[in-house]
């Protein structure tokens, strides 16, 4: 075997053509003949008896050329890939195949070819970073919170109120009739919280413990489709009325909820580390901005079949979070009334934004030849076998050592990105009107973070039903 012909086309496509001898393409097709005569009745013969000679008189002497050509084509790709050394991605189809004159047969494979990609400027990449502030209200905001977790349930003696918590047993009907998943009983539902779809808590309040009442909604347009935009009725029984008695924001409330004394003192941990996990997620925008731009800078085609793969793997990596928390993928996906072809589609343009991360850190880590010594392998198989609990010999028989030097040249390249990535100044307009650098604001250096007592008792928070 070897290659007749072989053309680049776009995309990072390629046409390769390989030439299979004649006695490769004979002993080839003896075979299918030999696994293929078994299904074949040819008169005076029994079944699977038949010499390949009749069989192909009284069908064609290509009878068994396409399953000849289908055992042949893996050991041919290979051949024209290995002759031509490319470095392929996805699944190869066959374009075309042809038997010569003298019983050759040449067959036309496309192929995806691992793009090779251009990139400069990696270091000292611009990016915004998001200002970080925390304002008087975000303190309040989470104090609130806080008070609302520690809040004591007591039964009311009045019709409920906005925020009360009601208990009902509740049955839906679509024109008359009940259906699947529009029962319960004994459930507690916070009024205002939108656990329920639009309108449902909101007919509640003013209802008392002991009243039965027809609450009637209109599904949303994205839900289940067998519920979307339809008219439902649910009888509803109020058992109980149970109201919310919050604490009073005093320097007990401090003492019972954090290790502080007073209420300022809260307050000001309450702030300052509001202030570290903001400045945390301002960071991560920062890199993710940068890796945005570090994508962007990638030149090259990705093939087709290489984004599909990745697709693939954002798939299997969906529905395995999906089962973990109890969800089958199909039925999540009929719920939210959108298809595996709808998922797909919205997930091309990460996946190929993914891949070109991919390309720029394997042409930096070679650009830059990053040295990785011994001791640097054995520390990240520690490393691993502590994060995925596992002896250190198991990790080293699943990974090889090539492949962690590998990983860790990758990382250091997205290190070195990110270490030499600089925020983007922002401009101010000046008096005349031109627009000139403002550097950015100092950070406050972040106070002592303080660790907060659990509270003492946790609202509990009711499972959204597929009402």
């Amino acid at each position: 075997m070897n290659v007749k012909e072989f053309e680049r086309k776009e995309k990072n496509t390629a046409e390769l053509t390989v030439l299979v001898t004649p006695e490769e393409f004979e002993a080839a097709v003896q075979k299918a003949y030999l696994k293929g005569r078994g299904r074949i009745q040819i008169p005076g013969f029994r079944k699977g008896k038949a010499p390949r000679k009749m069989i192909e008189a009284m069908y064609g002497q290509g009878a068994f050329y396409e399953d000849a050509v289908e055992a042949l084509a893996p050991e041919a790709l290979d051949a024209g890939i290995k002759e031509k050394e490319l470095s392929t991605v996805g699944r190869p189809s066959i374009l075309d195949f042809n038997i010569g004159e003298d019983k050759s047969l040449s067959v036309k494979f496309l192929v995806s070819l691992y793009p090779e990609v251009k990139l400069e400027g990696y270091r000292g990449i611009e990016a915004p970073r998001p200002e970080v502030n925390v304002a008087d209200e975000d303190v309040e905001r989470e104090l609130e919170s806080v008070r609302r977790q520690n809040a004591r349930i007591e039964t009311a003696e009045r019709p409920a109120q906005n925020g009360d918590i009601v208990t009902i047993d509740f049955e839906g009907f679509m024109d008359g009739k009940p259906f699947d998943g529009g029962k319960g009983e004994h459930h507690d539902l916070e009024l205002g919280s939108g656990q329920f779809i639009p309108g449902f808590e909101e007919q509640l309040v003013g209802k008392s413990a002991g009243e039965d009442t027809d609450v009637n909604v209109t599904f949303p347009e994205a839900y289940a489709p067998e519920l979307a935009g339809k008219d439902a009725t649910f009888k509803v029984h109020v058992s109980e009325v149970k109201s919310k008695e919050l604490p009073a924001l005093d320097d007990e409330f401090a003492k019972d909820v954090s290790e502080y004394d007073t209420l300022d003192e809260y307050k000001a941990s309450v702030r300052n580390e509001l202030l570290e996990q903001r400045r945390g997620q301002a960071q991560s925008a920062f890199e993710e901005a940068v890796l945005s731009r570090l994508s962007e800078k990638v030149e090259g085609d990705i093939p087709d079949a290489m984004i599909d793969d990745q697709v693939d793997q954002m798939m299997s990596n969906f529905r395995y979070n999906l089962a973990s928390q109890g969800w089958d993928m199909e039925q999540y996906f009929s719920m939210m009334g959108m298809s595996t072809a709808d998922f797909r589609k919205d997930a091309r343009p990460t996946a190929e934004k993914q891949l070109k991360l991919d390309l720029a850190f394997e042409y930096i880590a070679k650009a830059e030849d990053f040295p990785v010594s011994d001791e640097d392998v054995e520390a990240e198989y520690q490393r691993l076998a502590g994060q995925y609990k596992m002896g250190l010999d198991e990790v080293k028989r699943a990974v090889t050592a090539d492949s962690v030097k590998t990983g860790l040249k990758l990382e250091r390249a997205r290190q070195l990105v990110l270490d030499s990535a600089a925020e983007e100044k922002k401009s101010e307009k000046t008096a005349d009107g031109e627009e000139e650098a403002a550097e950015a604001p100092a950070e406050e250096k972040p106070a002592k973070k303080a660790a907060r007592k659990s509270a003492k008792k946790s609202e509990e928070k009711p499972e959204e039903k597929a009402e």
